[in-house]
């Protein structure tokens, strides 16, 4: 009944640092992909939106202040958030990675285990039900932990698969989720779906949060698809 895993993209072009990152993250439960310059970076989060960026200062080609900059620009990427690894350790610099947009600033070198924990920060604000954290939307509650979900305090009965859309939902109320959307991150990109398969989930996950009264807290916006609120 796991959450679909946090997906972490490492962009450094030194390939001992990037497999250091990759195994530690790999340890701490994310599913991480892996680019050596910033233009396969920038093509990776086209091809899968990642939940947070590891992005070195130092690339070859395009810098990671660029990538930076171009990610913060576009709608789709602005929200991912970005941990800038550098070896300048000058207040100007970190001032020009967080102006850039870069959510955190970290420096070389740099403790590993300081390092995950930056990245579960990061998590908790983008995606907190993957990091056990109990989530609340009006009088529902969703411990992420215990996978329980009460409504008005009182049990409701999900299957994983609705328990999954629910938390998706919960971490994000408001924003419209498309079918695609919802496939990816409650089934997983590796996993073929039809669409179709979302509305019957979500008419089940509606009738599960009927089940102890009041109303319906999902909306279904035509042709773009479902939200919470």
């Amino acid at each position: 009944m796991s959450l679909e895993q946090p997906v972490v993209l490492v962009v450094e072009d030194e390939l001992a640092q990037r497999e250091v990152l990759a195994y530690n993250l790999q340890a701490e439960g994310y599913r991480v992909l892996k680019a050596e310059n910033g233009e396969e970076g920038l093509l990776l989060v086209e091809e899968e939106m990642p939940d947070v960026i590891m992005l070195d200062w130092m690339l070859p080609n395009v810098s990671g202040i660029e990538v930076c900059r171009r990610l913060k620009t576009k709608v789709e990427t602005r929200n991912v958030p970005v941990i800038m690894l550098s070896a300048r350790s000058e207040e100007i610099d970190r001032v020009r990675g967080l102006e850039t947009g870069a959510d955190d600033y970290v420096i070389k070198p740099y403790s590993v285990a300081e390092l995950m924990a930056r990245v579960k920060t990061q998590l908790r604000r983008v995606r907190p039900s993957t990091i056990g954290q109990i989530l609340e939307y009006e009088d529902i509650t969703l411990d992420s932990e215990t996978h329980k979900v009460f409504r008005d305090k009182q049990p409701l009965k999900l299957g994983p698969t609705e328990f999954r859309l629910l938390a998706t939902f919960m971490e994000k109320p408001g924003r419209v989720w498309s079918r695609e959307q919802l496939l990816d991150r409650v089934w997983g990109r590796d996993i073929y779906v039809d669409t179709r398969t979302v509305d019957v989930h979500i008419g089940r996950l509606r009738k599960a949060l009927a089940t102890v009264g009041g109303t319906d807290p999902l909306r279904t916006v035509r042709g773009a698809g479902y939200a919470l609120g």
